[in-house]
């Protein structure tokens, strides 16, 4: 007698659901399972994200093979979770998430994320993970000695060597370390306050710990628009948004990065303080998984200001655009980066939902054209960094390499530093973005091609009556 196939899958969330890694049964190997099985044969069903990563052509593959998702060996599943880069993609396009309001809760890249926790639970951290965890100690280093570390970054024996010891890949284009970290920037502007004076558009600028330790004159970009539009700013010491250690399955470093972020940015709140982040993936973490991070029973005050600083978070041009729809966005703009201008747009900002701010800015200054781009750049994170993964962020990010291109502008922009990365790397081009683009804007040597006066606004009355 044949044996009696297995029961068919039932796509309704199981009592192993949950993305909150403070639930005991986040860590249940059981629990999680359960919702691999249902949501792997679910994606499988469906296969509409199949472009978006490899993770989705390996998976489709491997169940072929295998004929049931419950069958698949752990090698496969590793694989999987590893060729996924959280771009987030698959989650704005699936049609059976809890922002769609279904009733199957899936979320690819948070069940993925979880997958990837339990393993490094269960088998510790390689060192790679430990050290790309951290990039504040990685910038601390490296802004001691920048000439040294800069140096060291580009010499080929030690980049062969970097890939041979921690699985850095050789090619890979690193970001240079600054002279002069952004927080002591605003130490020196602000005599030692970090804070100005201003009126009651208040804003904490998180510069981010990319532009903090690597490019310190984007944040001094962002301070200089935020201060030409009357805004107080204040830039307390804060860590790296816990990002990296939560790709590289680090949950508790994580927690406790997102914790400390908390205690410091909650007074700000209170006070009436907007968040204005510079990077979408950082902006993307504060308002999305700190709330999840800290949700612990046992805690409910941190919660809630995890919750409180989550809703009080903007990425730097949705803050920007609410001052414009307010009417106290100044567009004295005095040059222009006249005719089309390349914009891409970031997988972590379409995440957010908030629209396409930065485009929509740059389309405030007199003859600019903005045209977007809305194509992964495939760095994600430090995951483009990996030796195993080098080739593949290239491969990943060419429809965006090529959708730049294509534009045929004298000038690009992109809201995320480490896309600006992968664009020089890939194309050879320097990447501004859109705050630097305004900053410059804001200037008569900004751009080459002057505003007259008369294309001038005198105040924001333009602003208040196109919203």
């Amino acid at each position: 007698m044949p044996p009696s196939p297995p029961s068919p899958i039932r796509y309704a969330p199981t009592d192993g659901l949950t993305y909150n890694p403070n639930d005991p049964k986040y860590w249940d190997r059981r629990s999680l399972d359960q919702e691999v099985h249902r949501t792997f044969d679910l994606c499988n069903g469906c296969r509409l994200c199949f472009r978006f990563c490899q993770s989705f052509p390996t998976l489709f593959d491997a169940v072929d093979e295998a004929g049931d998702v419950r069958e698949l060996p752990e090698a496969k599943v590793d694989q999987v979770v590893d060729e996924c880069f959280q771009c987030k993609l698959c989650y704005t396009n699936c049609p059976y998430t809890e922002a769609e309001g279904h009733e199957f809760k899936i979320d690819f890249p948070r069940l993925i994320m979880r997958a990837n926790a339990i393993r490094r639970k269960a088998q510790g951290l390689p060192l790679r993970e430990r050290l790309l965890a951290d990039p504040d100690r990685i910038g601390r280093l490296g802004t001691a000695m920048p000439a040294l570390a800069n140096w060291g970054n580009t010499l080929k024996p030690n980049r062969v060597l970097m890939e041979k010891t921690i699985g850095i890949h050789r090619d890979k284009r690193l970001p240079m370390f600054a002279g002069q970290p952004f927080a002591e920037w605003v130490t020196r502007e602000t005599d030692g306050r970090g804070e100005t004076d201003g009126s009651d558009d208040r804003v904490v600028l998180m510069p981010t710990c990319y532009v903090n330790w690597n490019k310190p004159e984007l944040g001094q970009a962002a301070w200089r628009v935020l201060r030409h539009n009357e805004c107080t700013v204040a830039c307390p010491e804060l860590r790296c948004c816990g990002m990296p250690a939560l790709d590289g399955g680090d949950v508790p470093a994580a927690i406790r990065q997102a914790r400390e972020n908390v205690k410091t940015l909650r007074p700000y709140v209170e006070r009436g303080y907007r968040i204005g982040v510079i990077n979408p993936t950082c902006s993307l973490m504060l308002k999305q998984e700190y709330p999840e991070l800290l949700d612990d029973p046992a805690d409910p005050a941190m919660a809630e200001a995890a919750r409180r600083v989550a809703a009080g978070t903007r990425d730097l041009g949705e803050l920007l655009h609410e001052l414009r729809v307010a009417g106290r966005l100044k567009e004295d703009f005095r040059s222009t980066p006249a005719g089309p201008v390349a914009c891409h747009a970031p997988c972590h900002l379409r995440k957010q939902n908030v629209g396409f701010r930065g485009r929509d800015l740059i389309r405030r200054i007199p003859q600019a054209k903005p045209q977007l781009v809305a194509e992964c750049c495939g760095h994600d994170g430090t995951w483009a960094m990996k030796t195993e993964n080098f080739p593949l962020a290239m491969k990943n990010g060419q429809k965006s390499f090529v959708g730049m291109q294509e534009v045929e502008a004298d000038v690009w922009a992109t809201e995320c530093p480490l896309a600006a990365l992968q664009f020089g790397q890939a194309c050879g081009r320097e990447v501004l973005h859109p705050v630097e683009i305004l900053d410059r804007a804001y200037r008569e040597d900004g751009f080459a091609t002057k505003i007259a006066p008369a294309a001038m606004p005198n105040d924001g009355q333009q602003s208040r009556s196109e919203g």
